[in-house]
């Protein structure tokens, strides 16, 4: 994606409603669902103002204040599953920030982007919990997103600041290179690829910019 310049496509938040109103999920609480915002929102650090998250166990906090997906996935999406042609807009995939020009393959865990009046850094994959397929009414949905290493990616607030659609993402600091979002998906879901031997593994878990709990399983793993 290097010939094309990175910039946010459009911006989502979404208030916390129900999953669904039938069935054994009748009334699950979930922010899954968003919708486009206009104008400059404000990016804190736990998050962008008007975006709730439901289940504050694995959703929110400062490691995940934002979440960020690639709009080109979008047509390959289409491609392998025709019934969600025309279904999909930006925030289908209950991202933050829709994002062009970035995907798995290049951004790195620590990345640091200027954008807008913030500076925001890349933390962790997402891990795509069962209310994804739900929405999307197809089980195989969660399963194919790592497979195929399209998961996103969250990002921490290191400096508050508007944001607007349209603001250019330009890379301030990529400390860890070697540690693509794709490439830690792998480690952290075990899918999408061979996993990395212990060396690196050790050398993974001692990087700051991944979260705690990450570090404590990397640790648990290096230990048995």
């Amino acid at each position: 994606m290097s010939g094309t310049a990175a910039r946010i496509r459009s911006i989502q938040v979404g208030a916390i409603g129900v999953l669904t109103d039938e069935g054994p999920r009748a009334g699950t609480p979930t922010a899954f669902r968003k919708s486009p915002v206009t104008g400059p929102v404000q990016a804190g650090p736990l998050g962008l103002a008007g975006d709730a998250q439901a289940d504050l166990t694995v959703h929110g906090g400062p490691d995940k204040a934002v979440y960020a997906y690639p709009w080109a996935h979008y047509a390959v999406w289409e491609a392998a599953h025709p019934r969600l042609a025309g279904r999909l807009r930006p925030g289908a995939f209950g991202e933050n920030l829709t994002v062009e020009g970035l995907d798995e393959t290049v951004v790195a865990l620590g990345d640091r982007y200027a954008v807008g009046g913030a500076v925001l850094e890349v933390s962790e994959p997402r891990q795509p919990c069962y209310k994804f397929a739900h929405i999307h009414d197809d089980t195989r949905l969660g399963k194919y997103m790592l497979a195929e290493g399209m998961t996103g990616w969250y990002l921490r607030v290191v400096t508050p600041g508007p944001i607007a659609a349209g603001d250019a993402m330009t890379l301030l600091d990529r400390p860890y290179p070697a540690w693509t979002v794709r490439r830690l998906s792998v480690v952290v879901t075990g899918q999408g690829g061979a996993r990395p031997g212990r060396e690196a593994l050790a050398e993974l878990g001692a990087i700051p910019a991944l979260p705690a709990y990450l570090r404590r399983d990397i640790a648990k793993a290096l230990a048995r």
